[in-house]
């Protein structure tokens, strides 16, 4: 479901820092969502088991839990909110990892608190674009029964043409985002770099029209 501006929406923030909790609350919070704030991964998870909000920010390193161990629990559940997780650090693999194991969108610190709540924003309310580019790309599935609906979604994309920064504006994530999608589909289909990933999904497709 779309998520408008100016609808009131509960957001789940978890973060040990306090700062980063409180400045991220005041940011939602004028944008009209309710904002619930958890400063380990404990008190959220038992929170979580009780109620699923629009969305999710997870910090990644926290005393305790992990955000990574925390979104592989989520995972498990099949829990129905998207998660974006919040670093510090701009490690590619941390970041592969977290979208391996569901994350929608990766962010890095530091950040704008604004421009967080306007991507928040964008991705929910691009929910129904990714239904659509899941159908248009099912063409390209051929390509790998191992790519996930989202690798799909981006190979559809990226195989179009689009850049880094057009296909995360239509998926409503972030162009770093994109960019770790595309490293894991060109990992499992075999392909050397950006014309090799479009030269393999117009052969595949090509063969498949036969």
């Amino acid at each position: 479901m779309a998520v408008s501006r100016g609808a009131r929406r509960r957001i789940f923030i978890v973060d040990d820092d306090e700062a980063i909790r409180d400045v991220l609350t005041a940011a939602f919070e004028a944008d009209g969502f309710e904002v619930l704030a958890f400063a380990d991964g404990a008190d959220f998870l038992e929170r979580a088991e009780r109620e699923t909000p629009a969305c999710v920010l997870l910090d990644v390193m926290m005393p305790g839990l992990s955000g990574l161990e925390i979104l592989k629990r989520l995972n498990q559940r099949h829990y129905a909110a998207p998660v974006f997780i919040v670093s510090g650090s701009g490690d590619i693999p941390m970041a592969v990892e977290a979208i391996r194991h569901g994350a929608l969108d990766f962010i890095e610190k530091p950040f704008d608190p604004l421009r967080i709540v306007d991507r928040v924003v964008e991705a929910l309310a691009a929910s129904g674009a990714r239904a659509e580019a899941r159908v248009e790309g099912g063409s390209h599935v051929l390509v790998s029964d191992h790519l996930t609906p989202r690798e799909r979604e981006v190979l559809s994309l990226v195989a179009a043409g689009q850049s880094n920064k057009e296909a995360g504006r239509a998926l409503g994530i972030s162009p770093r985002t994109i960019e770790v999608h595309r490293a894991r589909i060109m990992e499992k289909i075999g392909a050397k770099n950006a014309a090799d990933l479009v030269r393999i999904v117009m052969s595949s497709t090509s063969g498949e029209r036969r």
